[in-house]
């Protein structure tokens, strides 16, 4: 049985190098995607902690010297 023509090395290196450059844009536009979620999971801690610090009538810097007092001195409440 007879096989099909061989590709030149020329061409397989050609595909190869196509083949990447397809992976990284991939790559670089998985990567802004990642770097969105992030930026969309940072604002709703922020969120969460800005409604938190509202109702508890703190400020943020109130807040921050709570929490370094509560960690110099060990104690974690549940």
């Amino acid at each position: 049985m007879a096989r099909g023509v061989k590709k030149p090395i020329e061409e397989k290196i050609r595909e190869k190098r196509e083949v990447i450059a397809g992976l990284k844009r991939r790559i670089q536009k998985e990567n802004e995607e990642l770097e969105e979620l992030l930026k969309q999971e940072r604002d709703q801690n922020l969120e969460v902690l800005n409604e938190f610090l509202t109702e508890a009538h703190l400020t943020p810097k109130e807040a921050t010297e709570l929490l370094k007092a509560q960690v110099k001195n060990g104690i974690k409440e549940d």
